[in-house]
């Protein structure tokens, strides 16, 4: 038998491991929208973080269009992922770096993920 090794996209790979880190140090912020779509499902800060923290890869990338973004063409990621009690959490967020370095990770969208999402 041969095996057949799995080949991730090391790029969101390593990107995945910086925003689990930031993560982990606490190094988070949400926005209104996001924590409006926290209250409305019904989720907790808690359970967010270990969905990022849990997950295997991010879903997406995206370009931010969004006038009120930070910098033009911004990235987004997307990860959707398991909280510890089995509820799947769709999450859209940014890296912020501050003085040429990543200070934290900002969810713009925080809730129960959807067959659409």
């Amino acid at each position: 038998m041969r095996l057949i090794p799995i080949r991730y996209n090391r790029p969101n790979m390593d990107v995945l491991v910086r925003i689990k880190r930031l993560v982990i140090r606490g190094a988070v912020r949400f926005t209104e929208k996001a924590r409006d779509e926290m209250d409305r499902d019904n989720l907790t800060v808690e359970e967010v973080l270990e969905a990022v923290v849990n997950a295997q890869a991010i879903s997406k990338t995206l370009r931010s269009r969004s006038p009120s973004r930070r910098h033009p063409g911004e990235r987004l990621y997307v990860i959707k992922s398991f909280s510890y009690v089995g509820t799947l959490i769709y999450t859209k967020g940014t890296i912020v770096r501050q003085d040429g370095q990543e200070t934290f990770y900002i969810f713009i969208s925080s809730k129960v993920a959807t067959i659409g999402d």
